[in-house]
């Protein structure tokens, strides 16, 4: 009995040690991982986490990349980490979702449609663009590939909240003015694909295997006239 309770209060001291030295890394640690804590303090701790995972998922990819390293970071524990995301996994979903969800803000706010349809293609095509090429879509998207075979779930997040989502946007668009621009609704679906697959082109997998620098802003331009001009030649048949 006096083995056993002299290992408990061992064990106690150990906790009280790693607590004191996470708080040391976060002084405000246990007051913004209490469970009890303000929203406003959760959803501040939450981000922080989030910004600190990024980092090192898109350095090492899931296999390599370490919660303990998220950790040391930003300070706090597996338990507090796993109280907001669940798990690895989880965290890692969480980030593809979130990103690939801000990546595409520029083609749900508002609306891209133009008077006519080569007005609304030009929109959509430079909106797209931006988005596909800026630094941080790329780092998802070369993440997203690298681990998609290996966790097919967080594949179908990324394609549903990025890629999906602004195709679907594209169609949903071509389908309500289909009439006056003289397209086939049932057309609309694959038109949108692709029309998106012009804009994104060998020009994107060149930047995502590091080949070529992210096109300047005059280079875009002409990759996307030069979109919607094919764009315009074929479905005007």
């Amino acid at each position: 009995m006096q083995v056993k309770m002299r290992g408990l209060w061992l064990e106690g001291l150990a906790r009280r040690d790693e607590q004191r030295l996470a708080a040391e890394r976060c002084p405000n640690l246990a007051e913004v991982d209490d469970p009890s804590s303000g929203s406003g303090k959760r959803d501040a701790r939450r981000a922080e986490f989030l910004e600190a995972a990024t980092e090192v998922f898109f350095r090492s990819g899931f296999a390599g990349a370490s919660v303990d390293e998220v950790i040391a970071k930003v300070g706090g524990s597996k338990r507090t980490i796993y109280s907001y995301f669940g798990n690895k996994e989880q965290l890692f979903a969480t980030i593809v979702g979130e990103i690939s969800q801000r990546a595409m803000a520029p083609l749900s706010e508002g609306t891209f449609e133009r008077d006519d349809l080569e007005s609304t293609l030009y929109e959509v095509g430079r909106r797209y663009i931006d988005v596909v090429m800026s630094p941080e879509a790329l780092q998802l998207y070369r993440t997203v590939v690298g681990e998609g075979a290996r966790f097919p779930d967080l594949a179908k997040t990324f394609f549903a909240a990025g890629p999906g989502r602004a195709s679907a946007r594209l169609a949903a668009v071509l389908r309500e003015n289909a009439k006056q621009w003289g397209l086939q609704q049932r057309d609309c679906e694959r038109l949108a694909e692709h029309f998106l697959g012009m804009i994104r082109d060998d020009l994107h997998l060149q930047v995502v295997l590091g080949l070529r620098p992210p096109p300047t802003s005059a280079q875009a331009e002409a990759a996307v006239r030069s979109a919607v001009r094919i764009f315009m030649v074929g479905a005007a048949r």
